[in-house]
């Protein structure tokens, strides 16, 4: 009775506001539904994928029998494997940047269900998720933090712990759009730290770190390093979007 009940209150609200695509705001059949032009330009990034950092191979020929990236090859990833649900492009950005500056917060369990699908095997193992902290000045002036909407959200689907300020940022950094692989890993070197009070949870347990957007990996090091630093007995990447190969 009381799932019929919150079928026809689903569809009574449907009626009086009629579900629209996140992506676009098109009418839709569903709510966190896409649209059909929407769904054809999504780039979800499907294996064969490196497995340190998530970026997509063109083929399982390129992608050799390690499947990492010569990148990751060269300069392994502080943390132990990575996964992100899409391409970031002028898709998956109309998705994530109204959730991080338009209070569009229900966008983080939309990007979360499919997140939920690139990671299924990091949620798995995981013992705990942790997101990318915000600086308390900046978290102040959101209101909320992105990621840590995004871990919840995850949380939630797998039914697993979210510790939402187990990371902090104890020093104020400039935005990092436009910085150079080498010049974001300068800008939030020693800026994260584990809160204190946290780190008892952290000790010994296999992490999963949730973020927005992976673009050169430079925040998400300083993060990991700073939760193995801490006790941490692995660390893996979750993010909702991943630039380009040619985009980094």
């Amino acid at each position: 009775m009381q799932r019929g009940a919150l079928r026809a209150g689903g569809a009574l609200l449907d009626v009086v506001l009629p579900p629209t695509c996140p992506a676009c705001g098109g009418l839709v059949d569903a709510q966190g539904q896409f649209c059909a032009p929407c769904f054809r330009t999504a780039q979800p990034i499907v294996p064969p994928c490196c497995l340190r950092c998530g970026l997509g191979f063109e083929s399982e020929g390129l992608a050799g029998r390690s499947f990492v990236c010569t990148g990751c090859e060269e300069a392994p990833p502080v943390w132990r494997e990575g996964r992100a649900a899409f391409v970031y492009d002028e898709f998956s950005r109309a998705l994530v940047l109204p959730l991080k500056y338009g209070d569009r917060t229900e966008n983080a369990a939309i990007l979360a269900r499919h997140m939920g699908r690139a990671g299924a095997s990091l949620l798995a193992a995981c013992d705990l998720l942790v997101p990318v902290p915000l600086h308390r000045r900046r978290l102040f002036t959101r209101r909320y933090n992105q990621a840590a909407l995004l871990a919840q959200a995850l949380g939630r689907r797998s039914d697993r712990p979210v510790l939402v300020d187990g990371l902090v940022r104890i020093r104020r950094t400039p935005p990092l759009a436009g910085q150079s692989a080498q010049e974001r890993r300068r800008t939030v070197e020693e800026a994260i730290r584990v809160r204190p009070s946290r780190k008892a949870k952290l000790d010994g347990r296999h992490v999963l770190l949730v973020d927005d957007v992976l673009t050169t990996g430079a925040t998400a090091g300083a993060c990991a390093q700073a939760l193995l630093d801490a006790g941490a007995a692995a660390v893996d990447v979750l993010a909702a979007a991943r630039t380009a190969r040619d985009a980094r």
